[in-house]
């Protein structure tokens, strides 16, 4: 095992199935019992409701909010209760369960328990259909920390296991979701210079050695210069720095049996963007090492497919790894350059990089998904402010017509849903084809606007007609989706936040 594997199995804090009531007893290997339950009328085990009950008599707080009580003959003598409020609200979704759990295991782990047990009963609402499983992985993104911290203080998991108490078997899907999710955050949050273009690809070479995955790296200047011109343009300044040389690697999960479909992905992995020629201003450029999460989401995804290994499908993927340098060798706007697919583009502002680097991409993935067996292409980017300043929190899905057909973005927003990653889905209009037409006719398409995707109109919509074109998808029948996570793929503070390996759970369902 490479000593990533290492960091990555040392760190995940594995779910094990229980099937039992009886774990919830003291000297069954369990030290606090977790309750994540919509009323308290709803737990089932009486043990434990009867010691709610009378505990909400003398604490008006318990199924309230969160809380701790004294629990002799309870596992570790500890019961909390963190009660799922706002179910009756139609408008709610699974999440609330997640919210719940997050707050359940904080306090278990503050009051010193290593290997709770986590208890949620069944509810009739098919929105909650996933509760379970949603919980428990909230545990993991509860517990995450920063790869920096946990290197530099000798960090080590707080808990050593995580009970659920089910009557299914939830544990193989829980545990490889995470385990793509610890690598997904890893490489998302971790500093430019550590996880900079080479260091990511290496950490991913490293995370899937003996993972079964096809591995690859395209580092050759020449060759990313020929074969990725528009992520080579992007990362120009970046080649007078030998530890900042771009990198594109390329991973490939072949599922056991025929073959039903082919799904493929480009990951954004800018792990810089200063904004190049066009530079970030007014402390803008702080958190732009986070640029990187969409190749993060699709590493991490690939990693919970390797230990997942669902039959009878394909998946491809390939990360473009860039810098957007500033320097007096950078590329500027007007200038037009030709991309994979022999499309010209005409640069309309260097702080739009991303597209320019999923346009090639996409290009070397469309070649392949013209043999293949029902092909469907994604991009993961965050992409643009547009999409923040719309939806908020949630990612958009902007999808081809082609894909519309097959329905791909109402499918994996329905998934979404279901798994507490939900989206909002977007529609392509002529007028984002038009925004796109170099007026002149030197170019056969412009990059984007000179001004912020935030204050332009249809921001986020008309980027996904660019990687149409320039990637040469226009020529083809294959269904594309275009996912923009710029406000998904941190919580809390925009900059410097958890990363959230989204949409990696939505897609892993999607993809089975």
């Amino acid at each position: 095992m490479t000593q990533v594997n290492k960091a990555l199995t040392a760190f995940q804090v594995p779910i094990i199935d229980v099937t039992t009531d009886e774990a919830i007893f003291e000297g069954e290997g369990w030290d606090a019992v977790v309750v994540i339950a919509t009323s308290l009328a709803e737990i089932k085990q009486d043990e434990v409701s009867l010691l709610a009950a009378h505990a909400s008599q003398i604490d008006f707080r318990v199924g309230k909010s969160a809380t701790l009580l004294f629990a002799p003959g309870l596992a570790g003598g500890r019961l909390i209760i963190s009660p799922v409020t706002d179910s009756d609200n139609e408008y709610s979704d699974v999440r609330i369960f997640a919210k719940a759990a997050r707050e359940g295991i904080a306090i278990a782990k503050a009051a010193g328990a290593t290997k709770p047990l986590l208890v949620v009963p069944s509810v009739t609402d098919n929105r909650f259909a996933n509760a379970e499983q949603v919980a428990a992985l909230a545990c993991g993104q509860e517990l995450w920390q920063p790869l920096e911290a946990r290197e530099s203080k000798s960090l080590q998991p707080s808990l050593t296991a995580i009970g659920l108490l089910n009557t299914a078997t939830h544990s193989l899907l829980l545990n490889a979701a995470e385990s793509g999710r610890v690598l997904a955050r890893d490489l998302c949050g971790t500093e430019p210079e550590r996880m900079s273009a080479i260091g990511f690809a290496q950490y991913c070479v490293d995370a899937f050695a003996d993972s079964g995955l096809a591995v690859s790296v395209v580092d050759q200047v020449e060759q990313l210069k020929a074969q990725y011109p528009l992520l080579s343009a992007v990362g120009r300044s970046s080649f007078d720095v030998a530890r900042h040389h771009p990198r594109v690697v390329k991973l490939e999960y072949v599922g056991e049996g025929p073959i039903t479909k082919t799904l493929f992905f480009a990951g954004k992995g800018v792990v810089y963007d200063t904004g190049g020629a066009d530079i970030k201003v007014a402390g803008s450029m702080a958190g732009m090492s986070r640029d990187k999460g969409g190749a993060a989401a699709v590493a991490g995804l690939m990693k919970a497919l390797s230990i997942l290994k669902p039959k009878g499908i394909k998946v491809i993927a390939e990360l473009g790894l860039v810098r957007n340098s500033i320097g007096s060798d950078a590329f500027v706007t007007d200038e037009i350059i030709t991309s994979h697919a022999g499309v010209r583009v005409r640069i309309g502002n260097t702080d739009a990089e991303g597209r320019l680097v999923l346009a090639d991409l996409l290009s070397h993935l469309r070649l392949q998904a013209q043999t293949a067996v029902n092909p469907q292409l994604f991009s993961v980017a965050t992409l643009t402010g547009h999409v923040v300043r719309a939806y908020g929190g949630y990612p958009a899905l902007v999808e081809n017509s082609a894909a519309k057909k097959q329905g791909v973005a109402a499918t994996l927003a329905e998934v979404g849903q279901l798994w507490g990653e939900p989206f909002e889905v977007s529609r392509l209009r002529p007028e984002d084809f038009d925004k796109i037409a170099d007026k002149n006719g030197a170019a056969d398409v412009v990059s984007s606007n000179n001004g912020p995707s935030s204050i332009t109109a249809r921001g986020h919509q008309y980027p996904a007609a660019f990687l149409i074109k320039a990637s040469g998808l226009t020529e083809t029948e294959l269904a594309f989706t275009h996912i923009d996570i710029a406000g998904s793929a941190v919580e809390g503070d925009p900059l410097y936040g958890k990363p959230t390996a989204s949409p990696l759970v939505a897609l892993l369902q999607f993809s089975n």
